[in-house]
């Protein structure tokens, strides 16, 4: 579904004039300027604050020379995962140790001062890693893509730019989340709505992460642990 079905949808709920094309007279028309703002609001919304949607989710490598201690981070980076490491390939049972405090940061570079398997940190729009990997050593971690509009001339980007674009999520999030916000901004009662956008919302979260096997096989998620290791008993 493209956003302009989605908005086309959302005008017919909530009695705006439907649209025959979103972006072909948007700057002479202020109710669809305010629908492509609350479009993008919402998109970001839905795939940044609420899930780590597995859609969302990618990986990046960064390998050493012997000489580079900093990194950019990749153009679609929006943050780390919440329960995310960095894996140096020289340590493949114990993550890189991090570092949020800069200061501290800066104080263990000053004592050179280091783990065995490594340290890294964020500032600058970019990962610090040390010490400075080797020819041949790498390290590694999971992030979240900011990038959450497929564009219809291709690729993907952050915000709608045509017609023809579409939410990389399910199109009915970003439907049922426009139409409660926006009667919301217009001071209509929106309770109902919003209750309809949060069960839907909660059930998409649910089956994008299903839950972890916990007994009889090794649990499906790292964040479960084994409660009963042998074969479960007939």
């Amino acid at each position: 579904m493209t956003i302009l079905q989605v908005v086309k949808d959302v005008c017919s709920v909530v009695g705006v004039a439907v649209p025959t094309s979103l972006f072909a007279s948007l700057a002479a028309n202020r109710t669809m300027q305010e629908m492509v703002a609350l479009a993008n609001e919402m998109a970001q919304r839905i795939c940044g604050d609420t899930c780590e949607w597995q859609v969302l989710k990618l990986s990046v490598v960064y390998t050493g020379n012997g000489a580079t201690e900093a990194f950019n981070l990749p153009s679609n980076y929006k943050r780390m995962l919440l329960t995310g490491n960095v894996w140096r390939s020289t340590s493949a049972l114990q993550p890189m140790s991090f570092y949020p405090d800069t200061d501290e940061w800066m104080a263990r570079r000053a004592a050179n001062w280091t783990n065995a398997w490594g340290e890294w940190t964020l500032y600058g729009g970019q990962i610090h890693i040390w010490p400075v990997m080797g020819i041949g050593v790498s390290a590694r971690h999971a992030y979240l893509d900011k990038n959450c509009v497929t564009l219809a001339g291709g690729g993907s980007g952050d915000r709608f730019q045509a017609d023809g674009d579409s939410f990389r999520l399910d199109e009915r999030l970003l439907k049922l989340g426009m139409i409660w916000q926006w009667k919301a901004q217009k001071g209509s009662p929106y309770a109902e709505d919003m209750g309809t956008y949060g069960d839907a919302l909660q059930i998409a979260m649910g089956n994008d992460s299903p839950s972890p096997i916990i007994i009889d096989r090794l649990p499906a998620s790292r964040a479960a642990r084994v409660a009963y290791p042998w074969t479960v008993p007939s």
